[in-house]
């Protein structure tokens, strides 16, 4: 029987001021995540830039946390690219380490696609990884995307692929299509990605996260995503930062907390969150958690 997922940090990725990855900022943030209660950190998702990162940076990253004695089953490897060839390039990289698992996205930059083209890809994908292919979750955040994966294709890429798609991480933010998908995919593990609606998933059958939040408050996450805890402070709180772009900003809460202002910044064509946000947003987190946090 396999084990259930938990929780797993969607890493934030600190750059220096050349815009070079920080490896050894990647590898404390990792170790102080698995440390509080997260059972694996997902590489280069959307938290991390990871369709910033390119092959040459993921191989360097990926090895550096090995060799730094984090376990391969300790990460998940983001892929978020739109040809197939790079995809299942990317995710062969990974693969060959051993990692968890893939987290792949679907491509986006074609809009309104059908269900029957997004099977296609997703299978020349898993055709191209041949026997390697395994321990696939597909990203479901159309917010980010504009592609959609609806319920059924879900179901379609299970029947046609169990041996590889075992997973679908939501973050639609969409709680009756959550709850479908829950209600439907019992066969498959179920990630909720926004956070406010991680508890009540949890309790429906869900088995965890991969969550941003996990940057800032692994405890507080945990609870929700292995235990259906409602939290009614981390669920305010992510709807105060859905008032900005998510990324700057988990990253320049990262920077307040751990008084480093590497952490602020992020790769073009994203920029920086300004001084007057970030201390608006620090004010509200800093009101809910400061004593936690610190």
């Amino acid at each position: 029987m396999r084990e259930s997922f938990g929780l797993s940090a969607a890493l934030a990725t600190p750059f220096d001021a050349e815009g070079e990855i920080i490896i050894a900022g990647v590898i404390a943030q990792a170790k102080h995540c698995l440390a509080n209660g997260c059972r694996s950190v997902t590489l280069f998702g959307t938290t991390g830039e990871g369709a910033s990162i390119g092959m040459q940076e993921r191989q360097q990253v990926l090895a550096a946390m090995l060799e730094a004695g984090i376990a391969p089953r300790h990460i998940v490897m983001g892929v978020l690219v739109d040809a197939a060839e790079d995809a299942a390039a990317q995710a062969a990289q990974a693969l060959a380490q051993g990692v968890r698992g893939i987290l792949l996205a679907p491509p986006s930059y074609f809009k309104n696609v059908s269900d029957d083209g997004l099977f296609k890809w997703f299978a020349a994908v898993f055709t191209m990884l041949g026997a390697h292919a395994r321990d696939v979750i597909v990203y479901n955040i159309p917010s980010v995307t504009m592609v959609p994966l609806s319920v059924s294709l879900v179901g379609q890429l299970r029947a046609a692929f169990p041996e590889v798609v075992v997973g679908v991480k939501d973050s639609s933010g969409d709680w009756p299509y959550t709850e479908t998908l829950l209600k439907t995919h019992r066969d498959l593990i179920i990630l909720i990605g926004d956070e406010r609606h991680l508890a009540r998933g949890v309790r429906l059958g869900g088995q965890g996260a991969i969550s941003g939040m996990a940057n800032l408050l692994p405890r507080e996450v945990q609870a929700m995503a292995e235990q259906g805890v409602d939290d009614a402070n981390v669920e305010r709180f992510v709807g105060e930062l859905l008032n900005y772009p998510v990324i700057p900003s988990i990253k320049a809460i990262l920077a307040r907390l751990a008084n480093d202002a590497s952490w602020l910044a992020v790769r073009p064509p994203l920029v920086p969150m300004n001084a007057q946000d970030s201390d608006k947003l620090f004010a509200a987190f800093d009101a809910l958690f400061r004593a936690r946090a610190a």
